[in-house]
């Protein structure tokens, strides 16, 4: 009896979008991608929901016929390449044939279109493969996808999706890498009937600062070398624009984003000793390669590209990167710190009749270092050193030896009943580390992580209770954001007033700062709500952790104290008081410890 056998076209399709679509922003990446392979100058995406009721684009690209669009839906249709051949000169974002099956198999799908030269387009219903309808329509030139109810046929995929915000960031996040590597065509995005952003046709430089923002424009210098094995084009941020989080970095080869680990290296190897360790520096980087010395088909999102020859594109991107940085002068110069030391003043010549004339010296012909009795002679006065040092004998040497070790020295009692903590003696290590002497041995205590522990609890229970306090600027600032930057801070905007911030959306990305909670002097309200925005985007991919926590988390590590700081008796006896009464002393809530103890049979062995 026969076992084999081959698998329904539907399952097959089911499959693979296992693997192409793998949420609402694949399909949103496929679709915008096919618009722009088929020549489109316009690009509208509209989703409900963040995809999970309605994805919507419309391209006026060349668009379909009958047969083309019934044929577009079958598995390994397509337009891109007809040999095995065409694979080593691919120049368009798809090729594989996969993306519309795909999407057709786990959705319910409509499509309208029309070529230039028809005066009637077509409408196709599909649903979970199969073929519902195909009708003749009236309809604008190009295509208008419309997929709803997307893993509706596959509960378990649909159950696992994030929340509407995280789906929501992946799907700008498609949006703009395809904006980014496309400046000549027109994007536009809404969400539930609201304009995310809306980008006009320009060039690269201008597109950057349109999603980005105008200050990040500003950082950037200009990448350009031409070689036999490839060109560069893009920027590269200045090196006083790094930053620890949040940094915008994108590589794309021919006009297609790509991850590549190896050449972030090589672009952070440029920046070497200029910028400090563990920041990031942006950088929109745009390679021109032969077709044939990449290969794009290693895996469906074709986000992984291998190179021929990585280890050369590795120097040329370093030589490219410090050849900028010099030609801009962007190299950071050594400046001495000035302050309070005497000012040299500038050689100014004796100029008469244009003609600079040699200073006089004023000599003593007569004067003879060797002769002592010379009357121009210096003489040093004596000094009376008995009458300076009288009484030194009387009082005697000062005795220098060091006394005995007592605990007393470091004001450490070493017995108390009442707890573990022996008592209220502190000592301050280094200026980051608090001591204090308890039953079982030396603790230890890092005051920074402590102090991060302590603020988190108390801004969880401001934003719980309400009970804030806010800070009025006297001027208002304004800051920018990037539309997914800009939406997530619209969702935190209840917990940010809660924790005493008041801010006022502008719109396009814009807000105003008018009122920052209080305590939070000598912070920039500006930098520290785009620390925050920064903490809530890369905390959305770890589930459980909601924007409170985010918030709570970035305010304390923004406002504690940091490692060095001198403190008096009273304060440390006040953070180790607020520790042991905080929700947990031994851990910071991102799982950092907070104090240990050295035992004392530990210290007993050491002498």
């Amino acid at each position: 009896m026969d076992i084999i056998h081959l698998l329904p076209d539907s399952v097959a399709n089911q499959i693979a979008a296992g693997e192409v679509i793998q949420r609402p922003a694949s399909v949103i990446k496929e679709l915008m991608e096919n618009a722009v392979d088929a020549g489109a100058t316009k690009v509208d995406v509209v989703v409900e929901d963040a995809g999970r009721t309605s994805i919507r684009v419309i391209d006026n690209g060349k668009g379909m016929s009958e047969t083309d669009a019934r044929l577009a839906f079958e598995r390994h249709a397509t337009s891109k390449i007809q040999k095995a051949e065409d694979l080593f000169s691919l120049r368009t974002m798809g090729f594989r044939g996969e993306a519309l099956p795909s999407i057709a198999a786990v959705a319910q799908v409509r499509l309208t279109t029309r070529t230039f030269d028809h005066e009637l387009g077509t409408r196709l219903c599909i649903e979970g493969s199969k073929v519902i309808s195909q009708d003749i329509c009236s309809c604008p030139s190009g295509a208008d996808f419309e997929i709803r109810n997307l893993f509706f046929n596959i509960p378990a995929r649909r159950k696992f999706l994030k929340s509407n915000q995280t789906e929501l960031n992946n799907i700008i996040q498609e949006f703009e890498r395809i904006a980014l590597v496309n400046p000549s065509v027109d994007f536009s995005l809404m969400q539930n009937g609201t304009l995310v952003t809306q980008l006009q046709a320009t060039n690269t430089r201008q597109r950057i600062q349109n999603i980005f923002g105008k200050k990040l424009g500003e950082q950037l210098l200009n990448v350009e070398v031409d070689t036999s094995l490839l060109k560069i084009r893009g920027f590269v941020g200045k090196p006083e624009s790094a930053k620890k989080k949040g940094a915008q970095q994108y590589f794309f080869v021919n006009g297609r984003y790509m991850r590549h680990p190896y050449f972030h290296k090589a672009v952070m190897e440029a920046f070497e000793q200029m910028i400090p360790t563990g920041e990031q520096i942006p950088y929109f980087i745009y390679f021109q390669v032969d077709p044939a010395n990449i290969d794009v088909n290693i895996h469906p999102t074709k986000t992984e590209i291998k190179f021929e020859d990585e280890n050369s594109i590795w120097q040329i991107i370093v030589a490219s990167i410090r050849e900028t940085l010099g030609r801009f002068n962007a190299i950071p110069t050594l400046d001495f710190d000035t302050e309070g030391k005497p000012d040299i003043p500038v050689f100014t010549p004796n100029i008469q009749d244009g003609t600079p004339k040699a200073p006089r010296l004023q000599t003593d012909p007569t004067y003879n270092p060797f002769n002592h009795h010379s009357e121009n002679c210096y003489h040093r006065e004596t000094t009376d050193w008995d009458k300076l040092y009288a009484g030194v004998e009387k009082a005697g040497a000062p005795d220098i030896s060091l006394p005995a070790y007592s605990p007393d020295m470091m004001d450490l009692p070493l017995e108390n009943t009442d707890g573990d903590i022996a008592g209220n003696g502190y000592f301050q290590y280094l200026g980051s580390y608090i001591l204090t002497a308890v039953r079982s041995g030396l603790m230890f205590i890092d005051q920074h992580r402590a102090h991060i522990r302590i603020l988190y609890d108390s801004y969880m229970k401001q934003m719980e209770g309400q009970s804030f306090s806010t800070q009025g600027l006297l001027f208002p600032e304004m800051v920018q954001f990037s539309p997914s930057d800009a939406i997530l801070l619209q969702e935190m905007t209840d917990e940010l007033h809660a924790l005493g911030f008041d801010i006022t959306s502008l719109g396009g990305g814009s807000f105003s700062i008018q009122g920052v909670p209080q305590g939070i002097e000598g912070l920039d309200p500006a930098t520290l709500l785009a620390d925050i925005v920064v903490a809530a985007r890369e905390e959305t991919s770890h589930p459980g952790n909601d924007i409170q926590h985010t918030l709570a988390l970035t305010m304390a590590h923004k406002t504690a104290i940091i490692s060095g700081q001198i403190l008096s008796h009273e304060e440390m006896d006040k953070i180790v008081g607020d520790l042991f009464a905080s929700t947990n002393p031994n851990y910071t809530p991102d799982g950092k410890p907070i104090l240990t103890i050295m035992e004392q049979e530990k210290i007993e062995k050491m002498f």
